[in-house]
């Protein structure tokens, strides 16, 4: 087939991270989150569903009727894991897990516990809300990542075989599409670790149908029969008929499912199916060569990120039907931005980086990863969010775990396979080799560019400052250029070689929450020399888009890749109270004593005069006063790990 890449990510192999704040968070999640997540496994009978069902039993399944994704996103993340470390312990619980797996599946290749335990006769019978493609999916992500790692061929000779039997289904047997897409971008990866394009041809037949097809309307038509719908009492479908239908008629937009895709003007429906869908649909576009399709990617992340994003880059802004709603419909104290939207927004954006080469997808993704994802999980990795707010009048808490845990190991699989995000190799417009240096992580990275091995050692200040020195070694001298990030946020950059500074073209004007970057490539003949690239952080109070009902005569505060807030326990008054300035002056701070060591902003502002009121509710407007306050604002990333209290990104303009 023919393919349409740009630039090709270094693989986690290749990358070995040591970063003084990314440590930290890594091995928080190899040490703590996944032996957490795999307890969690065990007790809400996730796994007893495997030993069930490789037992042949009948009945007495536990959990969400998807809840083997909850068990295959555990076996990637670990995987990744493996990948990057040797942890003997480790691989035996993996090996465990996948044995569970090989033995519950059924002899045609089959495999979903679900169905097998409870309604074996109901197989791919409802594909709109039983996720058995869903399943399939991070199955063979997580067979993809555990082959990568290890080399071992069980899991992926599993997967494989339950492709097979997907394959052999649709098309013939059975015309439709997955009510959560997720399954053709693990097909796409199986395709490259198997050189089979058939699985391609089978992840565009799921993306090309979308769209055209009416199963899924047609299943909602019979959903009382399939699914157990009761109006009175609800029941598993319930909730899943409110999302599917408007004013009584079907709406195909909750499942993208409205119109195929080229015809699809904006992003609509289940912020989570939606970057999966589209996630795939660029992995199909790389692996065909449709450039009309990757074209109409593009468009529909700029209708996205320009109508329909959080400041901190979250999506979905409704938890109705966790969703896109309406543009620059983005309320504050109700923000759904769900942790895994924000995470396949990642997906998304990444794919159309190593489709383009374009730095603006590489700059969302560290905006996301800092602000959308890290806030989904506390400190010590035993709790999460599975919706971020905004704002919070102290109610709203991270949990250890969730009957529909999609979140959890979402997060763990995105922490623990984070050096896939950092380089990239490519050719530029002229066809000249390219070293991209995405994301600013302390790390050391071997990667092969114009057929010479090259040592890359960063070490890198962020998220703190914008101090970066990259060491590039080259194995014998040789000719190509060295591509920079320069993030959307940064209003200044120098760059020195060798202690030299390097005259940048153009000038670079630092805009946070456009994701508007660019390159600085330094093209020369590299063999042992030092780049030194610093980029300026300063506290920028940014508003948002008039048409933003919710943000309307407010101010947040960024500072680098950070956006911030603040917190209750750091402020004396009532959030509420609190008025800043559009040109106020913050001064930022590191404070290792809090939050593991974090960077404050602390700075001037006003609150209302409490003297006079007495025992009045209210007075006139002119016998009113404000007196000077002073403010305290952490990252948002960081909220939510002290006492409880109340938080607001956006805060009153004075």
């Amino acid at each position: 087939m023919p393919t349409l890449h740009s630039a090709e990510s270094v693989d986690q192999a290749d990358v070995t991270i040591n970063d003084e704040f990314w440590n930290s968070w890594l091995e928080t999640n190899r040490e703590v989150t996944l032996e957490y997540q795999y307890d969690h496994l065990e007790t809400s009978g996730c796994l007893e569903n495997f030993r069930r069902a490789a037992a042949g039993d009948s009945g007495g399944f536990r959990g969400m009727w998807f809840a083997d994704s909850d068990a295959y996103k555990w076996l990637e993340a670990a995987s990744y894991v493996l990948a990057s470390r040797d942890d003997p312990d480790l691989s035996r619980r993996v090996d465990a897990v996948i044995d569970l797996v090989a033995a519950a599946q059924d002899d045609d290749g089959y495999l979903n516990t679900y169905f097998v335990l409870e309604e074996p006769e109901k197989r791919w019978t409802n594909l709109n809300m039983m996720h058995e493609l869903y399943c399939a999916g991070h199955l063979i992500e997580a067979a993809v990542a555990h082959h990568r790692a290890t080399g071992d061929r069980e899991l992926l000779e599993v997967a494989t075989r339950f492709a097979d039997h997907v394959e052999s289904i649709f098309g013939d047997e059975i015309a439709g599409v997955p009510g959560h897409q997720e399954i053709e971008l693990a097909l796409v990866k199986l395709a490259r670790a198997t050189d089979e394009d058939r699985y391609v041809d089978l992840a565009r037949y799921f993306v090309d149908l979308r769209g055209h097809d009416d199963r899924l309307e047609r299943e909602f038509e019979r959903i009382e029969e399939i699914a157990g719908y009761d109006p009175e009492t609800g029941g598993i479908a319930a909730g899943a008929r409110d999302a599917f239908y408007e004013d009584g008629a079907y709406d195909g937009r909750y499942a993208q499912a409205h119109a195929p895709l080229l015809e699809q003007t904006s992003v609509e429906g289940h912020a989570v199916r939606a970057m999966y869908f589209f996630a795939g649909a660029a992995d199909v576009a790389a692996e065909t060569g449709d450039a009309e399709l990757l074209a109409h990617l593009e468009r529909l992340w700029e209708t996205v990120t320009e109508r329909r994003t959080y400041v901190t880059g979250g999506i979905g802004s409704s938890a109705a039907g966790e969703r896109f709603t309406e543009d620059y419909d983005l309320p504050n104290d109700t923000a759904y931005a769900e942790t895994c939207a924000a995470i396949g927004s990642i997906f998304w954006s990444q794919r159309l980086f190593e489709l383009t080469g374009n730095a603006r997808y590489a700059d969302l993704i560290e905006w996301t990863l800092y602000n959308a994802v890290l806030v989904g999980m506390s400190r010590d990795g035993t709790e999460f969010f599975y919706d971020n707010r905004l704002e919070s009048d102290g109610d709203h808490h991270r949990e250890g775990w969730f009957e529909c845990a999609c979140c959890p190991p979402n997060v763990a699989r995105l922490l623990a396979s984070l050096e896939e995000y950092l380089y990239a190799t490519g050719r530029d417009d002229a066809d000249d080799p390219r070293l991209y240096v995405n994301q600013y992580v302390s790390s050391a990275a071997t990667v092969n560019v114009a057929g010479t091995d090259v040592d890359v050692v960063q070490t890198a200040g962020l998220p703190w400052d914008g101090e970066v020195t990259l060491e590039v070694d080259a194995a014998t001298p040789t000719e190509f250029g060295v591509s920079l990030r320069i993030p959307s946020w940064c209003p200044d950059v120098t760059v020195r070689i060798n202690d030299r500074e390097h005259a940048l073209e153009g000038d670079v004007e630092g805009h946070p929450g456009t994701w508007n970057a660019d390159y600085v490539t330094v093209t020369r003949e590299w063999d042992d020399d030092r780049l030194e690239i610093r980029f300026e952080q300063s506290v920028v109070p940014v508003r948002a888009h008039p048409a933003v009902e919710a943000d309307a005569g407010r101010i947040a505060l960024t500072r680098g890749p950070l956006v911030y807030c603040l917190e209750g326990v750091d402020n004396d008054r009532p959030l509420h109270q609190y008025r800043l300035e559009p040109e106020l002056n913050a001064d930022a701070r590191y404070r290792e004593d809090l939050l593991g060591g974090t960077v404050v902003l602390e700075g001037a502002t006003s609150a209302p005069a409490l003297e006079g009121w007495d025992d009045d509710l209210y007075l006139p407007a002119a016998e009113t006063n404000r007196v000077s306050a002073s403010f305290t604002a952490i990252p948002h990333f960081q909220w939510d790990n002290r006492e409880p209290g109340e938080m607001a990104v956006w805060l009153h303009d004075g």
